[in-house]
């Protein structure tokens, strides 16, 4: 059985004082929780005030994204190594924004995952189709491109990465994909995987599903055969409606 798997992103919120607030009251709530696994991914700022918050717990720090060198001329970038440096455990990559706003492609997805996996991260990596995509119809070719770019000629690691399926149509809109929808697609990329990685990696690899995620329609995403987990962003900034998506979690159970 794969163990459900929920990730806090952060984005751009939270300074040092508030993130340090914030991974203490879900900490508090989750200390000895093992049911599932559990990622908070703070601003670069914060990471090691929040990593040093969630010793003696089970909770993992995850990094929002990364560059793919282990070091130089890269202003403002952050590599691997420095994510490792402050116990990161996870790193978010391809995430619908950076694609969108920083025009991140799926090469350079590709070259994150692999230095992440080279350096001992497990990457998130997110896949997704826009509304005009999802009302052409086009979300089947449009994840698939993805996929199969993204883990292009990755073989070693390859069962340390989860996948996150965002419909970039149901992120901060209020909209959501049903339950049945969410699992279509989800199936849809364990195929993929196979195909790339063979049946018994595919099987094991965890799939998220990102979109609007609330504790009104947590238990039901969970439901779902092939949804192992969620990847949350807004309802993440509020340890009480975080805490019961984790605990959503148990219906996988």
């Amino acid at each position: 059985m794969r163990k459900p798997i929920v990730a806090g992103n952060w984005k751009m919120n939270k300074e040092v004082d508030d993130a340090i607030a914030l991974a203490s009251a879900v900490k508090l709530e989750l200390l000895n929780f093992t049911d599932a696994e559990v990622v908070l991914c703070p601003p670069f700022t914060a990471l090691k005030a929040v990593g040093d918050v969630l010793q003696g717990s089970y909770i993992k720090l995850g990094a929002q994204n990364m560059h793919w060198e282990k070091e130089g001329a890269y202003t403002g970038e952050i590599s691997p190594s420095m994510l490792r440096n402050v116990f990161c455990h996870y790193v978010i990559l391809g995430h619908s924004e950076r694609r969108a706003i920083f025009h991140e492609t799926n090469e350079a997805v590709n070259r994150k995952v692999k230095a992440a996996l080279s350096a001992g991260l497990r990457p998130i990596m997110c896949v997704g189709e826009t509304l005009a995509e999802h009302e052409a119809g086009r979300t089947e070719d449009v994840v698939r491109i993805q996929v199969e770019a993204g883990l292009a000629g990755v073989e070693a690691g390859a069962a340390n990465i989860v996948l996150a399926y965002e419909p970039v149509w149901a992120i901060g809109t209020g909209k959501t994909a049903t339950p049945e929808q969410a699992q279509e697609v989800h199936a849809f990329l364990r195929g993929i995987m196979a195909k790339m990685l063979g049946d018994n990696i595919a099987s094991g690899i965890r799939i998220q599903y990102g979109g609007s995620v609330k504790p009104g329609n947590a238990k039901e995403l969970f439901s779902q055969p092939d949804i192992d987990g969620d990847r949350i962003g807004g309802a993440a900034l509020d340890a009480r409606g975080f805490v019961e998506i984790v605990r959503a979690s148990l219906t996988k159970l």
